[in-house]
């Protein structure tokens, strides 16, 4: 499909169907802090324009709390340190001639914020939406639904479709340019961390894809079996979506602790010692780009229907992996 100005359109899964077996490349990125330029955003995403991507992703981040002083009294207020998701989709779109998919999450925002967010996706040729609840605020410890806002991913991903029927939330629109959103989700090999189990964070997925989720994003995971085994499990329970790889290079030491604790993974004994052998984070970065290099080519070899790279706003190391598997 194209879109006014020329620029292609196309759903995840018709550039999944389209590839023919192939596995296709894709990677996420950050929007940059409020103040800074889209420029560093382009240059770090342009290295990998030759590996054709058929698609970028791009993060939403929810709200946090800043103190302002005021003559020795501390006011509390909300702000956004990474806004413009959308546009930033729409102006990497216009620029590379690709499909951006934005992250819309549960977080943060109210069920009519989402649903303009939408709109203006729809408007802008965006047909592809990451449907996510998001993570709770840096102060709380565990996840706090925002007033008027969904409360789970399922929730959201149900609001998508009814936009996609032509329900909104207070009126129905029977015109003929109506949405018709690719919705992905997350999924997590090693279960969610605040999932009680491995199952029962599996019947959660289902419950997305029952409620029209078209495709599945893995968390990041370093050890391909936990992929295997939940590609398997998931198709047991009855969930026959493309479920995508995530892969992310460990780049810094600190991985090592931050990673297992924030996202409630495991490391394979063997890249957690080489990192340790390491010397520097130049080192840790080079074993962070050789493992994931091994990791993509036996899921690649695997047919895997997509690769997909969680850059955190660099891409000098992707680009080191995407040589060598692409």
């Amino acid at each position: 499909m194209e879109r006014a100005g020329g620029e292609a359109t196309m759903k995840v899964t018709d550039h999944i169907k389209n590839a023919k077996g192939n596995t296709l490349f894709s990677f996420e990125i950050v929007p940059p802090v409020k103040g800074n330029s889209i420029q560093e955003l382009y240059d770090n995403i342009h290295p990998l324009m030759e590996f054709n991507p058929p698609f970028i992703d791009v993060t939403t981040s929810r709200e946090e709390y800043v103190y302002i002083d005021k003559a020795g009294l501390y006011d509390k207020k909300i702000t956004r340190m990474r806004p413009g998701t959308v546009g930033i989709c729409a102006s990497i779109k216009h620029k590379f001639n690709v499909d951006t998919i934005p992250h819309v999450i549960c977080g943060g925002f109210t069920k009519a914020e989402t649903e303009y967010m939408l709109i203006d996706c729809h408007y802008l040729g965006i047909d592809n939406v990451m449907a996510l609840r998001g993570d709770a605020m840096k102060e709380e410890k565990y996840f706090t639904p925002t007033e008027g806002g969904n409360v789970y991913a399922t929730d959201l991903v149900s609001q998508i479709q009814n936009l996609n029927k032509g329900k909104y939330l207070h009126d129905d629109v029977q015109g003929e340019d109506r949405s018709d959103f690719c919705i992905g989700v997350a999924g997590y090999p090693e279960k969610h961390l605040e999932a009680p189990s491995f199952m029962s964070d599996l019947k959660r997925l289902k419950e997305k894809v029952d409620a029209g989720a078209d495709y599945v994003v893995t968390q990041m995971f370093f050890d391909n079996k936990k992929y295997f085994e939940f590609v398997e499990a998931a198709k047991a329970i009855g969930i026959q979506v493309p479920i995508i790889p995530g892969i992310k290079p460990i780049a810094v030491k600190r991985h090592l602790q931050l990673l297992p604790q924030v996202f409630s993974l495991d490391l394979p004994q063997d890249l957690v010692e080489a990192v340790e052998a390491c010397k520097n984070n130049l080192e840790v970065r080079q074993v962070g780009v050789e493992w994931a290099i091994q990791q993509s080519k036996e899921l690649k070899a695997a047919g895997v229907p997509v690769l997909h790279y969680y850059t955190m706003g660099k891409s000098d190391n992707i680009k080191a992996i995407a040589k060598e598997v692409f």
